[in-house]
Parts: structure tokens; C-alpha cells; sequence
């Protein structure tokens, strides 16, 4: 596997042999100290180029790079609409275990780019052209402290979405169930318990991408109470998690409305908690709700 020095030499030695590429700058975990350092780490970088046909007319240029297990380019695919505007990257996935996520970005976008992120850092500038940029900082992934409306809509909709999952579990429609649990009950979940991160931390740190690192903050408890909620792919299980998941939520959410003195709609929740036991016990040849 190439080393961290032997992929950024490279990867400079390309721009610098380059004309068309006048900027190099780094984004990404790899500019972010607060974050493990290991060899899964993407290199998220960007060139920032004069002209952008020339690349995008010879698909083979990236070939230098090195040899490829496989590539994605999202601007050129069929089922993902593009979303970076003149923007085109390349995610490639290397055999010696390396991954780069390398991006074309018009010269003249620099100034707009510069404002997007602050995890970013400037490798290589060749005209000293670059607006000035910080050191990077992951400020802007830090926990935000909720509303009291964003609150309260985020516990309407853990409690709202949970009887979808009931009605799918009892009509034996397993992925609808699976589907609402894990789409929409469960990231309110973690939204409620990374608010409770971000109480507990003074709203400075970043749990990381889909809360990745919220096993750093939580305790072994809370931890291994959510881990009991993936479940083991039966009509039990999931039961057992989307009741789990509740009892996590309550504890979770009044204790986040206790320190930022919101109100827990308590009587939504013990509402939707009966309805859901209802559910759960309603006969299969039931014909109405009883």
C-alpha cells in the first residue's frame, strides 16, 4: 500500500506537471485533527483547473494514478442527478487499498469554494491566486443546539413515523416496516441522543458522518441499548426495537428538554405508545380496529 507521503507526492508532482491545474487543496478527514487517523482515510481532493473539456473528453487521464479495483463519476450517472453545478469528480477505489475522491473545479468558482467549507486546506497554489483560508477547523459539523420547535418536531416525528412501522409489522409487510424504522424513526433517534452529545459537550464537537463517533460520548448503557435496536430479521425483532427505540427516545428527549428547559410532548408519546401495544396485539383476522 502506498504511503500518506508517497499519494500526496504523487498526486502534487500530477498538478504541478499540469498547466491546466493552478490550485490544489485538500478537504476532508485527512485536514480534521480531531479525527482517528488510518489507512481507510479518502484523500478528498480538489484541482482547480483553467479549463474543464480537456479532462472531461479524455475519461483516461485519471489512469495515472494508479491501478483500480473501481471508479464512480456521479456527474456522468444515469440514477443520481448531478449536484455539483460545473463541477465533475472522480471516486476511485485503488487495488493497493488507497481511495481518492478527486474533484475538477473551475478556476474562476475559487472565491465561492472557499466559503463552502472550512475543512480545507491549500496544498499547492502556483499563482497565489487563493483567497486566504483559516486552518481548517470542523466547527461547522459541531452538534447545533435545537429550537424548541425543531425539538418538538423531531419528537412528532419519532412518534408519528413509529405507527407506520406498527401498521407494516402487522400486516406482515416486512420491508415497509424495516424501511420507516431505519429511514425515519431511527435518525431522530440519534439526532435526539446527539443533542444530548452536544449538552453534555457545550455544543463543541462533531459526532462524525451518521454520528459515527457517538459510542466515544455515550455511555456503555445508552451505547449497548442501541445496538440492541439493529435487529435480527424477524417480525419479533423488530417489534422488540421499534419499543426499545421508544423507551430510548423518552429517556433521551426529557432529559434534552430538562437542560434546554423545552417541554416533552409526553402525552403524544403515551398516546402513540398504546396505539403501537394495540397494534402489536391486534388479532390477524382482525377487521377493524379494536
Amino acid at each position: 500500500m502506498r504511503t500518506e507521503k508517497e499519494m500526496m507526492d504523487f498526486i502534487l508532482k500530477v498538478a504541478a506537471d499540469d498547466e491546466r491545474v493552478r490550485v490544489v487543496t485538500l478537504e476532508g478527514s485527512r485536514t480534521n485533527p480531531n479525527v482517528p487517523r488510518d489507512f481507510f482515510q479518502d484523500y478528498d481532493i480538489s484541482f482547480h483547473v483553467t479549463e474543464m473539456d480537456s479532462f472531461l473528453q479524455n475519461p483516461g487521464w485519471v489512469d495515472m494514478f494508479g491501478e483500480r479495483i473501481i471508479m464512480q463519476t456521479p456527474e456522468a450517472m444515469a440514477m443520481f442527478p448531478p449536484e455539483l453545478g460545473r463541477r465533475f469528480s472522480y471516486l476511485m477505489l485503488f487495488t493497493d487499498g488507497n481511495r481518492i475522491d478527486l474533484t475538477l473545479i473551475p478556476l474562476d468558482e475559487k472565491d465561492e469554494y472557499c466559503k463552502e467549507d472550512k475543512l480545507m486546506m491549500v496544498l499547492m497554489d502556483k499563482d497565489n491566486c487563493f483567497p486566504k483560508v483559516l486552518p481548517p477547523t470542523d466547527e461547522d459539523y459541531w452538534v447545533k443546539r435545537p429550537s424548541a420547535a425543531y425539538f418538538y418536531d423531531c419528537c412528532n416525528e419519532f412518534w408519528w413515523v413509529s405507527s407506520y412501522v406498527a401498521k407494516g409489522l402487522w400486516r406482515k409487510e416486512f420491508l415497509f416496516a424495516q424501511d420507516h424504522l431505519n429511514q425515519f424513526v431511527r435518525p431522530m433517534l440519534i439526532k435526539m441522543l446527539e443533542w444530548q452529545v452536544g449538552i453534555q459537550t457545550d455544543f463543541s464537537v462533531s459526532v462524525g458522518k451518521n454520528g459515527k463517533y457517538l459510542d466515544t460520548y455515550l455511555s456503555e448503557k445508552t451505547w449497548q441499548e442501541l445496538m440492541s435496536t439493529y435487529d435480527n430479521g424477524t417480525y419479533e425483532g423488530v417489534w422488540r426495537s421499534l419499543f426499545t427505540m421508544g423507551a430510548l427516545f423518552r429517556r433521551t428527549a426529557q432529559d434534552v428538554a430538562r437542560h434546554l428547559k423545552f417541554e416533552y410532548p409526553l402525552e403524544e408519546d403515551r398516546r402513540v405508545t398504546d396505539y403501537l401495544k394495540r397494534v402489536q396485539n391486534l388479532p390477524r383476522n382482525a377487521t377493524a380496529f379494536i
